[in-house]
């Protein structure tokens, strides 16, 4: 019986399998053998016994079922993956586990996970740096209200809405290309990481290990890897799934009926959105994966506790950690991948974009005569308070701000009808948009390359 919604609602099975036991199984039997690898080009051990635990060293030949039912009687879950493997190499298991202590190959094969998973997140978010990057360039000049504190500010193009969350992704992916070899690491340098029981090349031990694995080698160590890697790994999955939601959120207000200016795809002919309003079409993706972000952000400080341990080592961090990096690298991964689908299929109306700027009666152009009345020698102060009473004697009355500022003396004496006219055409004042946009396009799409 499927209990955990990661098992039958969330994730890809991709994904999953890393963090699966079978995954942790697969990753601890690849730490094992690496052991005995290092040991055999250090001298240590034979070829001929390298071979014959590299030859058993797999989930076939040491089963996850067999590890169980040794661990029920040891209750020791490496000293039954030991066992485990002592019986499958059979005389070459006198050196199966030589200097090592659990947790060397507790943490090494964590490693591998964290290695396996930013591999998959890497992939995830460069796909949607990419899907970002057509929406903002497909909208490059689609012209909008700006909002500021929920209501009207000046206009904004979606195209430029969409380069601001471009950029922030592909600093995400800038974050993660820096941080990953901090991340994914090992250590091999026992039980309080002295190196004592792995003898005078222990140093040479752990760094072959390590980069035969395709880790990173600490320089110091406890009994365990340095959690503030961990904490920095799951920093970034909640730093990025708040990118997401970010994204997601925004979406969902321009879908509100009252605004209605951008939102999530539908399938007309057969989704429902309610089961008593035919009506509704709701943004049931992006509600979804906003609601997974915050389950990936409360790991963070159970995250931040994990790295609180006794002197060189305790376990009370290892229950909470099967959880905390299984769970929140899963369900970002699941995030990305919803809000990628969302921005390909999210439509967007620029009819009701320019209806909506219309709505506010001239209104969010304010700025703009305000602008062209400093440019024409009035002060700024006195440009504002003119633009300030006219606004309010327009939203008093009703009118259209344009008509207000016709017949105010400043504006009236500065400016003809048709300069007038244009100063409130909305394409007229959106600044370096298109240009900012282009740049942000240029560089993500260089970074996903």
């Amino acid at each position: 019986m499927a209990f955990c919604p990661l098992d039958y609602r969330y994730g890809c099975q991709e994904f999953k399998h890393i963090w699966s036991e079978l995954g942790r199984h697969e990753r601890q039997l690849e730490v094992e053998r690496a052991l005995i690898w290092a040991h055999w080009q250090l001298g240590r051990v034979t070829e001929e016994d390298y071979n014959a635990v590299a030859a058993i060293a797999n989930p076939n030949d040491v089963t996850k079922e067999r590890v169980s039912e040794i661990e029920a009687e040891t209750r020791h879950d490496i000293m039954a993956l030991t066992k485990a493997m002592a019986e499958a190499a059979g005389e070459a298991g006198w050196c199966i586990h030589l200097g090592a202590t659990s947790n060397d190959i507790v943490d090494t094969a964590v490693g591998l996970q964290l290695r396996d998973s930013i591999v998959l997140l890497r992939e995830k978010l460069c796909h949607l740096i990419g899907v970002c990057a057509d929406v903002s360039e497909r909208e490059r000049d689609t012209v909008m209200l700006g909002r500021t504190h929920g209501q009207a500010a000046v206009p904004i193009t979606f195209g430029l809405k969409a380069a601001v969350w471009l950029d922030e992704l592909r600093r995400q992916l800038i974050r993660l290309d820096e941080a990953s070899p901090r991340i994914a690491v090992g250590k091999f340098l026992g039980a309080v990481g002295t190196g004592a029981a792995q003898g005078e090349h222990a140093r040479e031990l752990q760094r072959l290990i390590l980069t035969h694995l395709g880790l990173g080698v600490p320089l110091a160590t406890t009994q365990v890897v340095g959690r503030d890697r961990y904490v920095e790994y799951i920093s970034w999955l909640a730093n990025v799934a708040t990118t997401c939601e970010k994204v997601l959120q925004e979406i969902r207000n321009l879908q509100r009926s009252e605004l209605a200016e951008a939102g999530e795809g539908f399938d007309v002919k057969k989704q429902v959105g309610s089961s008593t309003m035919a009506h509704k079409k709701n943004p049931i993706k992006s509600e979804n994966a906003s609601g997974l972000a915050r389950i990936v952000r409360s790991f963070i400080i159970p995250t931040y506790e994990n790295a609180l341990l006794w002197h060189e080592r305790d376990l009370a961090n290892s229950s909470s950690e099967r959880f905390t990096l299984s769970h929140a690298s899963a369900l970002l991964e699941d995030v990305m991948a919803k809000t990628a689908d969302v921005l390909t299929n999210m439509w967007v109306d620029r009819d009701r974009c320019l209806a909506n700027i219309h709505a506010q009666k001239g209104l969010v152009m304010a700025e703009k005569v305000m602008i062209e009345l400093v440019d024409h020698g009035v002060a700024r102060d006195e440009a504002h308070e003119v633009m300030r009473e006219a606004s309010f004697e327009a939203v008093a009355n009703g009118e259209e701000l344009i008509d207000v500022c016709s017949r105010t003396p400043a504006i009236a004496a500065a400016f003809s009808a048709e300069e007038l006219e244009a100063m409130f055409n909305p394409f007229n004042h959106v600044g370096v948009a298109g240009e900012i946009v282009d740049e942000c396009v240029a560089l993500a799409r260089e970074a996903i390359q």
